[in-house]
């Protein structure tokens, strides 16, 4: 019985959107060749969406992110958000986060990248779902930090 509720507890755990978030100089996406999106100094975030998640999952996440305090101020200290250094943020959807069904997770990742682009006051740039996707980006620190929705640290 014990074991099982183990069990239960961790597929719970795993069943909520996780963000790798990346400070970065800047970052494109390239599909096919041809480049499909680029941002200058700000935040790339890479998205594993679940079936079971939600708009509560979004909204959180969304806010968290871009309101994470990872840019320098005045005096060289991490203390501002990608809001107010005037950055650009990035979404890019990464299926080996978190696995989910493409009528799932495609209007799950549309409705984060809208709710990002809100939080931010101007529109994300993003990848393809799906797609075969070359990233570049210029790492700014490095600072990464990874998100769990169910966790909300």
């Amino acid at each position: 019985m014990e074991s099982e509720q183990k069990a239960n507890k961790n597929r719970t755990k795993a069943n909520k959107m996780r963000t790798v978030t990346q400070r970065v100089q800047h970052a494109s996406v390239t599909i096919d060749g041809q480049l499909k999106s680029k941002i200058g100094k700000g935040l790339l975030v890479l998205v594993g969406i679940e079936d079971k998640d939600t708009q509560e999952d979004i909204e959180w996440l969304a806010k968290k992110i871009t309101n994470l305090r990872i840019f320098d101020d005045e005096n060289g200290v991490m203390n501002r958000s990608v809001i107010e250094a005037g950055g650009e943020i990035m979404v890019v959807s990464q299926f080996t986060l978190h696995a989910s069904t493409p009528d799932i997770a495609i209007p799950m990742y549309k409705a984060f990248c809208e709710e990002v682009g809100l939080q931010l006051g101007k529109p994300v740039q993003t990848g393809t779902f799906g797609a075969d996707m070359k990233i570049e980006l210029l790492n700014d620190g490095p600072v990464t930090i990874i998100i769990d929705s169910q966790n909300k640290e």
